[in-house]
């Protein structure tokens, strides 16, 4: 009887989706709906097929369910790819304007794939990697398999269709042009589903556990969940112009869409760039090194430290704007104090290591762990000191905000992202290690000095940059145009593209890396490293 309930349903989208598809008033919605079409359609046949075979008397499953992890994995590592192969083209796309080719306009232009980048690393990459990363720990921190069955593949696949509208969007033109480019409502509307039932089968297997307490990690993640959860949906409200469109009308204008846009932004780096990825610290730096937390309490006091300051922080970003002075300055104060929680959870997780030094000699994925809270450490002195108002002044709307931001997302996400991926490869696909930890400590060095190599010339360029705008001559009259910075800035934007290169092989590296040991080939050992002397 569920299977036909199921077929209907499926039936029902098609037939709406068609009809979408037929009336839709601009291109992006007709793809969308097509898309929808053929996955509706796959799901009909597979649901179709099954329907009429006597159901199998199986027993209940049994241990953890990890195939959502594994295809986690996959999904990671190839998004990673997608995320940091588009952010290196369009980083010589500004370097060199000619590669906005005339004959792939509008398409492949920077403003369109500039979004495409930042969604697909950010949201495919990390998103991916978070949602992963929480399935396996809560899995293992509380001793019991998923709750909801196969809700866990719903939200994988969902989030991952997702995913692929929000970039077809992108390219062919349709968001809501907000700050972070937005998909459009029905996107939207599709992620919050996906997102709930993400919350369901997190917090059902948090109290179905076995184990009496609840490890910091598990709060951490929880609270990116919930928090994430509530900035999608009140900086999205927003009215559909027509159900066969792209279209709507948002419900904040004016300093009231920029108060919220900035709260959700600096909020989605708060949780779902800082508390999810806490989540991860706290649980794959003490497995990889072999050692407990440093210290639990700082752990519990770094995480309502955090969630309590971070989500005032979001003004600081409209100093100099229509905004109250009184709401920009407290951010800016709730940004400074947020300077102390952060450091306190870099603290915890450089400490996990204490008495475990000697491993960074032999094990790259604890190198990629340390680099990555170190990174941890600088945003998070950078962010607050960037937040106060005279520093504003001369780095706001600059490259050095550019520099800050991937510091950050390169430094502290990719490199604990990748380290995650390490750890759970091999323990995945149930291999001894790794295929090859040269290839992991290649990676390492290209990815660091990838990131060194961009954030550098960022810093250069942003200050640079600011400091010419605001050159006046004796008589008060701005001395440089916007088009002598950008000619200024030429040489420091070919050695952050030349960083995009050295982290993009990285990932490739980290791919190759991956697939041989799920193919299962045979473990190459890197040669015996000497200490240091």
């Amino acid at each position: 009887m569920l299977n036909y309930v199921k077929l209907v349903v499926l039936g029902l989208i098609i037939l709406f989706a068609a009809m979408a598809a037929n009336f839709a008033r601009d291109l992006a919605y007709q793809v969308h709906a097509l898309l929808i079409i053929a996955v509706a359609f796959g799901l009909f046949i597979w649901v179709l097929r099954n329907t009429d075979e006597p159901p199998k008397q199986t027993s209940p499953p049994t241990g953890y369910m990890d195939d959502v992890i594994r295809a986690g994995v996959i999904a990671t590592g190839f998004w990673g790819v997608v995320g940091f192969l588009a952010g290196t083209f369009i980083a010589f796309q500004l370097a060199f304007p000619v590669l906005n080719f005339d004959w792939a306009q509008p398409y492949a232009n920077f403003g369109r794939l500039r979004p495409l980048h930042t969604s697909a690393v950010i949201f495919a990459f990390g998103g991916n990697a978070l949602i992963m990363s929480s399935f396996y720990i809560v899995q293992r921190t509380c001793g019991t398999r998923l709750w909801g069955g196969n809700l866990a593949w719903f939200v994988f696949w969902g989030y991952n269709l997702f995913i692929v509208l929000a970039a077809t969007g992108y390219l062919l033109g349709s968001t809501q042009s907000k700050e972070y480019a937005e998909p459009e409502w029905y996107i939207d509307l599709w992620l919050t589903i996906v997102w709930v039932a993400f919350l369901l089968v997190y917090l059902g297997t948090l109290i179905k556990r076995r184990e009496k307490h609840i490890y910091v990690a598990n709060w951490f993640l929880l609270s990116f969940i919930i928090t994430v959860a509530m900035l999608h949906v009140v900086n999205n409200l927003s009215l559909p112009v027509s159900i066969w469109g792209s279209r709507s009308v948002q419900l904040f204008a004016g300093v009231q869409d920029a108060m919220t846009q900035w709260w959700y932004g600096h909020n989605a780096v708060g949780f779902f760039l800082t508390a999810g990825f806490l989540g991860m610290m706290y649980y794959f730096v003490p497995k990889q090194a072999g050692r407990p937390v440093f210290s639990y309490k700082l752990s519990i006091i770094h995480f309502w430290a955090l969630i309590f300051l971070y989500i005032w922080a979001g003004p600081h970003h409209l100093h100099y704007t229509a905004l109250p002075d009184w709401a920009s300055t407290l951010g800016m104060v709730f940004s400074v104090i947020l300077w102390m929680p952060s450091w306190g959870g870099m603290i915890n997780g450089l400490m996990t290591l204490q008495g475990a030094w000697d491993k960074l000699r032999t094990d790259p994925i604890i190198r990629m762990m340390v680099i990555s809270l170190a990174f941890y450490g600088m945003s998070t002195f950078e962010g607050p000191m960037m937040s106060i108002r005279a520093v504003n002044s001369l780095s706001h709307y600059t490259d050095w905000t550019i520099g800050h931001v991937h510091s950050g997302a390169l430094g502290w996400n990719g490199m604990i992202t990748f380290a995650a991926l390490y750890f759970l490869t091999p323990r995945l696909w149930n291999r001894a290690s790794m295929y090859s930890m040269a290839a992991i400590n290649w990676h390492f060095w290209l990815a660091t000095i990838g990131i060194v190599l961009y954030a550098s010339s960022m810093w250069v360029t942003g200050i640079m940059e600011g400091l010419m705008w605001r050159e006046v001559d004796d008589q008060g009259f701005l001395v440089n145009s916007f088009a002598d910075t950008v000619s200024a800035k030429f040489p420091m934007y070919v050695v952050r593209a030349l960083g995009g290169v050295l982290y993009l092989v990285g990932g490739l590296i980290m791919a190759w890396n991956m697939w041989m040991t799920i193919r299962g080939a045979e473990t190459k050992t890197a040669p015996a490293v000497a200490p240091a002397e």
